[in-house]
C-alpha cells in the first residue's frame, strides 16, 4: 500500500490530481517495455483509463498485468518530482463507460471534442476500461 501522507506520497497525489496524462508502461511478448501516454482519472487506490479494444497494451496486459506508470518532470534536466509507480492491471468489466463517467468526462470532455468527437463516438471507440492498482511508488 502507497502512503500517500509521506512526503513523496503528498507530490505523488499533487500530479494525480492535476496531471492530463500519465505514461503507461505494459510489457510486449518479447518483453520490451511500451510506453505510451494515457489520459488517466484517479478513483481511489487506483486509476481508470479507457482504451480501444484492439490496442496492444491490453494484450500486453492480458499477459503480463505489472505496469509502471510515470509523468513527465517539470524541470528540463528531469531531477524535480520524479514520480514512478508500479500497479497491477486488469480489464474493468464493471466500469461505468467513459461518457457516463463523470469525473472522467470532467476532465477530458474539452481534449475529446479537440478531437473532433462526440462524447458517445469516443466512449464507444474507447470502450474498455482498464483499472490499474497503484502497488508501489518511488521517487524524488
Amino acid at each position: 500500500m502507497i502512503d500517500f501522507k509521506s512526503k513523496l506520497g503528498r507530490k505523488a497525489m499533487r500530479h494525480l490530481k492535476k496531471e492530463y496524462f500519465i505514461w503507461l508502461t505494459t510489457v510486449d511478448s518479447t518483453g520490451s517495455p511500451q510506453p505510451r501516454p494515457v489520459w488517466f482519472v484517479l478513483e481511489g487506490d487506483s486509476l481508470l483509463i479507457y482504451s480501444q479494444p484492439g490496442a496492444f497494451k491490453l494484450k500486453h496486459i492480458i499477459n503480463d498485468p505489472k505496469v509502471s506508470l510515470h509523468f513527465n518532470t517539470p524541470d528540463e534536466k528531469g531531477e524535480e518530482d520524479v514520480i514512478v509507480f508500479g500497479g497491477k492491471a486488469k480489464i474493468d468489466l464493471k466500469a461505468e463507460p467513459a461518457d457516463r463517467n463523470g469525473i472522467y468526462m470532467r476532465k477530458y470532455r474539452s481534449g475529446i471534442k479537440g478531437l473532433g468527437a462526440t462524447l458517445r463516438k469516443f466512449s464507444e471507440e474507447y470502450s474498455t476500461a482498464v483499472r490499474i492498482k497503484l502497488t508501489s511508488l518511488r521517487g524524488w
